[in-house]
């Protein structure tokens, strides 16, 4: 199996509690990152989309980056501050702020809305890298972006040495593999959590996901069992997932997940709108599943 680098593994992509009047609940947001903090993760990512980044204010990202960077207790935790935006000079302005809370790492997606060129994605990129200058994580997830990041974009901008990896959310697990080949010491995390495992082995070194809040050892279990050549286990393991993540998507993928962490006693309320509540039906079925 592939030798781990310093950045590779499997880090939840954080969920944001948000109180009944949609404002985001940082005393539960400490909860949920002192309860995470317990199991073997490499990391978290922090304001993405999972963390319902694109429906909050750019002053609410910074204050929930404060929020999760000040009660990280374990320094084994790389905490990774997503700073996508349209705006480059935005997401300089987070970054900026990010590297001064201490974030070691920060990633964004490409910018969104616009149908940008490959030149200008790539420009966007290289700016925020010299303007911030700490290791960066791109963010590929097509089917937000409108942009789908390829071989010649990758080999232009890991030239500059500050860009350390690639979260790929994205199906296309034949790009992942390119990416691999082209640049073998790169960490590339597997975005979509139902094919994490075929994303390790096409040369993913690690995963970025949602569902990696509920059901934690899964997971882990997923990879390490990879790590370790035990492909049935792994295989086993990842259906498992599936199945779960089946009946998440039925319901809505985040308000559903915000209700199994709540169970857990970390109140993470509803998502924000225009995402609607959960269903009482839904929350029936929900309560049937095994996450253990």
């Amino acid at each position: 199996m592939k030798k781990l680098n310093i950045y590779d593994g499997i880090f939840p992509a954080l969920l944001t509690p948000f109180d009944s009047n949609e404002q985001v609940n940082h005393i539960e947001l400490k909860k949920m990152v002192n309860y995470l903090e317990k199991f073997p993760f490499r990391g978290f990512y922090v304001g993405g989309s999972t963390g319902e980044g694109m429906v909050m204010t750019y002053q609410e990202r910074k204050e929930v980056f404060k929020t999760v960077i000040d009660n990280i207790t374990n320094n084994t935790i790389l905490p990774v501050a997503h700073i996508g935006a349209p705006s480059t000079l935005t997401a300089i302005d987070m970054g900026l702020y990010a590297k001064s809370l201490g974030y070691p790492i920060v990633s964004a997606v490409a910018p969104y809305y616009y149908p940008f060129k490959t030149k200008e994605i790539i420009d966007y990129y290289k700016t925020l890298s010299q303007k911030i200058g700490l290791p960066f994580i791109i963010y590929n997830y097509p089917g937000a972006s409108n942009y789908s990041l390829n071989s010649d974009a990758v080999l232009e901008l890991f030239e500059d040495t500050n860009f350390i990896g690639i979260k790929h959310t994205s199906y296309d697990l034949f790009s992942l593999s390119t990416f691999r080949q082209i640049k073998p010491y790169i960490s590339i995390y597997n975005g979509f959590d139902e094919v994490l495992l075929g994303g390790l082995t096409m040369g993913a070194s690690g995963g970025i996901g949602s569902t990696y809040n509920i059901i934690p050892n899964t997971i882990i279990e997923i990879f390490k069992n990879f790590q370790k050549g035990e492909l049935e286990k792994a295989s086993q393991l990842q259906k498992k997932a599936c199945n779960i993540i089946n009946v998440l998507i039925k319901h809505g993928v985040m308000p559903s997940e915000k209700y199994l962490l709540s169970k857990k006693d970390i109140f993470m309320g509803n998502c924000r709108h225009p995402f609607t509540k959960l269903s009482e039906i839904a929350k029936k079925e929900l309560d049937q599943l095994d996450l253990y």
